[in-house]
């Protein structure tokens, strides 16, 4: 958290780098905003900082209708908290007690209940279940908001089971119902959110890094916007993202065949573009480590779906120009793909992979065992660690390294040994400290690729 000198500094200023990074709220009218509120700024004697917007909302205070908290970018995870209460937090995130239970979560994490609830109310002042029900009744505001669902469809897409239950965890948490958030009623499946980041945002890096790799009816893609068709934990979906570079956000349209899953889905969007990142911060970090290399200002690390999709790509790309693994990859796409009315696919299942003999493709033997065997891992158990990968024939560091990097967005992944990363290197003559760089070495890769 930072001093209340700086939040003081950044309120007035109204930087939008620190969008997210704390919530001001003002205790003569009850209500917190996020640093950039266009609301007139109150007087310092009537203002109180924190770190997380569920502790503004749990020490009693309402939120801003006008700037929105719950559209905050989120805070990632070098912001000093513990790595293991900082997991957990990112897990809940993503919906991970929605569908099951906080035993379940610290199972996952290898740490006991107790030990669970403890770390995460010294770091995050809150319990898991409260946290939990919190981002619910936070996604369920921005539906309220942004979108003209159905309150109980509302409901449901925050991962209520009753309505009842909402209307009662709403109402204590906001001291307000859902009907007084509401704007009007339509039947349409599509929702339309908006998902803010810090600036600034190189969106044209992102844009031209995106075209050379594009899969025609899997993804689609122009100058101000990107989209593609989706699996969430089995079900499908696709989702369109609008830049409006001068609001730092995106407009995202989000259709999903089961609004439960709508809370992973939003967080895989958010992981995707890398809104959550501080790009100012990581780039005066490296400039430490590399005061010479020329850096590209706001530059974010392109995500892949999921893990599998990101293993198949860096399977196909091995050895290959970026053209010749896109063309395999739409091919893959193209005969394995599940097929949707209006034309779009999907991309192909580990099963679908797993069955295919892939005689579509020209390439050796061993490299289509290699995919089949890769694909196998995921057919017998979804969770699969990524490292034992290099336990099959023909998958190697920088295959395992790469999906990393761009299927769970590690912000640590350093490609020394890539070709592109070696040239890069050689072009700028600079000498870096790659090892003073962590833990931000996947920005340092993307840098070097940029440098090309």
């Amino acid at each position: 958290m930072y001093t209340p000198e700086v939040c003081s500094e950044a309120r007035n200023s109204r930087d939008a780098r620190f969008d997210g990074l704390f919530f001001v709220a003002v205790k003569s009218t009850g209500i917190y905003c996020r640093p950039i509120c266009p609301a007139p700024a109150a007087k310092e004697s009537n203002v109180e900082y924190f770190q997380f917007a569920h502790n503004a909302a749990q020490a009693g205070f309402r939120p801003c209708i006008r700037c929105r908290p719950d559209s905050a970018p989120g805070s990632y995870a070098w912001l000093g908290t513990e790595t293991t209460a900082v997991r957990a937090k990112k897990l809940i995130d993503e919906g991970a007690l929605l569908r099951s239970s906080t035993s379940c979560l610290a199972e996952r994490l290898g740490i006991s209940v107790r030990y669970l609830n403890k770390i995460f109310s010294y770091y995050f002042g809150t319990s898991p279940k409260q946290y939990a029900l919190y981002k619910q009744c936070d996604l369920a505001k921005q539906l309220l908001q942004q979108t003209d669902l159905p309150v109980t469809q509302v409901a449901f897409a925050a991962g209520f089971k009753s309505l009842r239950r909402f209307n009662d965890a709403f109402q204590k948490l906001y001291q307000l119902s859902p009907s007084q958030f509401r704007k009007g009623t339509n039947r349409d499946a599509l929702i339309s959110i908006y998902l803010s980041y810090r600036p600034p945002y190189n969106w044209q890096s992102m844009q031209q890094f995106l075209a050379k790799r594009i899969v025609p009816n899997l993804e689609w893609l122009n100058e101000q916007s990107y989209g593609r068709t989706v699996t969430v934990q089995g079900i499908t979906g696709r989702f369109y993202a609008t830049i409006e570079p001068h609001k730092h956000r995106f407009k995202v349209d989000v259709t999903l065949s089961d609004l439960s899953l709508l809370v992973p889905m939003i967080a895989q969007i958010r992981r995707v573009l890398d809104l959550d990142a501080d790009t100012h911060f990581i780039e005066s970090h490296l400039r430490k480590a590399a005061p010479d290399l020329r850096l590209q200002e706001g530059l974010r690390l392109p995500g892949v779906w999921d893990e599998f999709e990101a293993g198949i790509r860096a399977i196909l790309g091995q050895q290959i120009s970026v053209q010749a693994a896109k063309n395999l990859l739409t091919l893959l796409v193209s005969e394995l793909g599940e097929k949707t009315e209006n034309g779009m696919q999907y991309f192909p299942s580990a099963q679908a992979v797993f069955d295919s003999e892939l005689v579509f493709f020209n390439m050796p033997a061993s490299r289509k065992a290699a995919i089949r065997a890769f694909a196998q891992q995921y057919v017998e158990q979804p969770q699969v660690d990524i490292d034992s990968w290099q336990n099959i024939k023909g998958i190697g560091p920088w295959t395992v390294n790469y999906a990393k990097m761009r299927g769970l967005s590690h912000p640590d992944i350093y490609l020394g040994g890539d070709l592109g990363v070696k040239k890069a290197l050689e072009k700028s003559q600079q000498a870096i400290n790659v090892d003073k760089c962590a833990p931000f070495r996947s920005y340092l890769t993307f840098q070097l690729w940029q440098l090309l």
